[in-house]
């Protein structure tokens, strides 16, 4: 399958602390890719790196085979991890206005705003301030102006935060759908479960650095003999106070 985003060598130091040490990924065009690590992993670090928000101290990163520069980068969708919206603006004109900003016109951004709001059940509050609503709400104006310009490349960090399980089936979908039209979806999370409902591919990170990566199907070909399956009458808060236990599946 083809590459369509590629980090190669990449590495990121902050001060003494290197937060990401010689990472390399691939990440097939069309799929959902889930970068997976837990908290200081250095997820969030490839990521902004990806963005150019912070720029490598060594390697390169590419999209479709040319390194990203700040006109590629414009074909990317990105929804960070930390939210950051105009809080005083109408939730209709703060969406138009994400759209404007990534290239499209004002009667384009408005008829796509519509659109989203309607798709993610926010039609009702258009008229209201950002500040009206609350923190799924806001989620999902972000993600609605993550993917508004429809981008080549999505980049969710960690996306399903804080979200109500309805919001989450919403985001879910979302991506599946993005999948089959072809877009490319990456997205972060430290949530297992997460990427094994979604992702072709995975890539585990942990201290900066690749432990595991490749297409979920074969790793879990790799390391099934690992995993046991119990019946038992203990609560799921007994088995994962077992010692050894990594995690608990209902």
């Amino acid at each position: 399958m083809e590459t369509h985003l590629e980090v190669r060598d990449v590495s990121k130091s902050f001060g003494h602390v290197k937060a990401v040490d010689a990472l390399s990924l691939a990440v097939p065009r069309g799929s959902v890719f889930g970068l997976l690590g837990p908290n200081g992993a250095g997820k969030t670090t490839t990521i902004r790196m990806v963005m150019r928000i912070t720029l490598p101290d060594s390697g390169t990163i590419r999209l479709g085979g040319v390194v990203i520069d700040d006109d590629v980068r414009e074909r990317i969708g990105y929804l960070p991890e930390e939210r950051g919206l105009y809080r005083k603006m109408k939730v209709v004109d703060h969406l138009a206005f994400l759209a404007e900003v990534r290239g499209l016109s004002r009667p384009e951004a408005r008829r796509r705003s519509v659109r989203w709001l309607e798709r993610l059940d926010l039609a009702a509050k258009s008229g209201a301030k950002v500040e009206e609503l609350s923190k799924g709400m806001q989620q999902k104006l972000q993600f609605a102006g993550a993917v508004i310009h429809e981008p080549e490349l999505v980049i969710f960090d960690e996306p399903f935060t804080g979200l109500d399980p309805i919001a989450t089936r919403q985001f879910k979908d979302e991506i599946i759908a993005m999948r089959a039209r072809g877009t490319t979806v990456v997205f972060s999370t430290h949530v297992l479960p997460q990427a094994e409902e979604l992702c072709d591919e995975i890539c585990l990170i942990n201290r900066g650095h690749v432990v595991l990566s490749g297409a979920l199907d074969a790793i879990r070909a790799r390391h099934s003999r690992h995993a046991l399956r119990v019946v038992t009458r203990a609560g799921e808060e007994a088995l994962r106070a077992v010692p050894g236990v990594a995690a608990v599946r209902s």
